[in-house]
């Protein structure tokens, strides 16, 4: 008899091949554009009709869906996406239009604040990539660059002060001016860590309230946040163009993330969301004790437990793929709402004068060659450390981080990002006190 012929032994699911980019089409996160486009129909009909459900779940919607379409259109759009930061800038000023110009509800932008305030959404993200992305790091590498960042980190100070002084003699703004009232300001760390406690400083020497000098800083404050947005993304150019300056997210020869071998697993996500949750409480609890700010204990603690080894294979794998899961599904979403909850477009443009234009640019640029020339003599490269060292003192801290990283397309980078905006804005509002006893 004869004998039937055998059939190849087949899983009953394959995984099927990666479609081509023909055959997939247009997409948006993701999704097909026909199929993005009718979520967005939904969403933007829910916000008009008052039906947008409230809290986290609206919130998170409206977030997600405009801030991947703005995302989608400023990565598309000539001159805006080779050189003004791409879809980064687009979401986060097309969102502080939308509230500027009314077109947002009101219900909405208060629903997306919250939050993104009160409810913490910003802060979960940074823990996020903070843990991860410390624990993905080479560890002999983290060693090597231990205190020698603080290096570049003055030569952004001295480069901002120096440039903006000598600029600002040039357009007819006094020393005190230059320095105190934009360059500090400028470079302190942000509106909560940085412009309010620096007016409290300057109340306490100057004699006025400090709601007025509030009202002086914030419009430096939010231009100098354009400016390291966009420059950050001209350098992010600049590196393409002259590779031999950048290290394409590397701050030094060998530092790069360690590379998970096993494929995403939900359990060490699970894990990954933890270990972000703890290590950011951790940083709270003794924020409670010790006089640094939370992240930058969490910033320590991450990092010797990275050093130190303390941690078990899988929660190290879990908090490099939590982090990658974060950056990827809620970049565009976060930064639709710092445009919405901390970027006041009517401060920003109140500041357009051309004297004043210039003087905020030259203090981000000397911020930027402070950085880089400083960066590079004690073996960092250049362009990353003028976007960490440089742009992320001179933007709106965490916010203004996670905005100059994701245009310069350097995400990885947030632990250094955040010792800059952290630790040195602490050193600024330390020379805010020291300087104001000359004036």
């Amino acid at each position: 008899m004869r004998k039937a012929k055998e059939l190849p032994q087949t899983p009953l699911l394959q995984e099927a091949p990666p479609l081509s980019t023909e055959r997939r089409g247009v997409s948006v996160f993701n999704i097909p554009i026909q199929w993005f486009a009718l979520i967005t129909v939904i969403t933007i009909a829910a916000v008009y009709t008052g039906t947008l459900p409230a809290g986290m779940i609206g919130s998170l919607l409206v977030m997600i869906v405009i801030g991947e379409a703005l995302g989608w259109i400023g990565d598309r759009t000539p001159i805006i996406k080779s050189y003004l930061g791409g879809g980064a800038i687009v979401a986060i000023f097309g969102s502080a239009y939308l509230v500027y110009s009314g077109l947002l509800p009101e219900g909405v932008a208060t629903s997306v604040e919250g939050f993104m305030t009160t409810g913490g959404f910003l802060d979960f993200y940074i823990a996020a990539l903070i843990t991860g992305s410390i624990l993905g790091m080479n560890s002999k590498v983290l060693v090597k660059v231990g205190v020698r960042y603080f290096a570049p980190i003055f030569g952004a100070i001295l480069g901002a002060v120096l440039l903006a002084a000598a600029i600002g003699s040039l357009i007819g703004f006094t020393l005190e001016e230059a320095v105190l009232v934009i360059t500090l300001p400028i470079m302190g760390g942000g509106m909560g860590a940085g412009a309010v406690p620096m007016a409290q400083i300057y109340s306490e020497f100057l004699g006025q309230p400090a709601s007025y000098y509030i009202s002086i800083l914030v419009p430096a404050l939010a231009l100098g946040n354009v400016f390291a947005i966009i420059i950050a993304g001209l350098l992010n150019k600049l590196g393409q163009k002259v590779p031999s300056l950048t290290g394409n997210g590397k701050l030094i020869d060998g530092f790069e993330e360690e590379k998970p071998s096993t494929k995403f697993d939900l359990q060490k996500l699970s894990v990954g969301l933890l270990a972000a949750l703890l290590f950011f409480t951790l940083g709270h609890l003794l924020g409670a004790v010790l006089p640094i700010h939370p992240y930058a204990i969490m910033i320590i603690l991450v990092a010797a437990a990275k050093v130190l080894n303390l941690l078990p294979q899988a929660l190290v794998e879990g908090a490099s793929q939590w982090y990658q899961f974060v950056a990827k599904a809620f970049t565009l979403a976060l930064l639709f709402g710092i445009g919405v909850a901390y970027t006041d477009l009517g401060a920003v443009l109140s500041a357009l004068s051309f004297q004043y234009v210039v003087i905020v640019l030259a203090v981000v640029l000397g911020a930027v060659i402070g950085a880089a020339i400083i960066g590079r003599l004690v073996g960092f490269y250049p362009i990353e450390s003028g976007i960490t060292a440089g742009l992320c003192m001179a933007n709106m801290g965490g916010t203004g981080d996670v905005a100059v990283l994701s245009a310069a397309k350097r995400m990885q980078l947030m632990p250094f990002a955040q010792i800059a905006s952290r630790l040195g804005g602490a050193i600024i509002l330390l020379l805010a006190g020291l300087i104001m006893s000359l004036f």
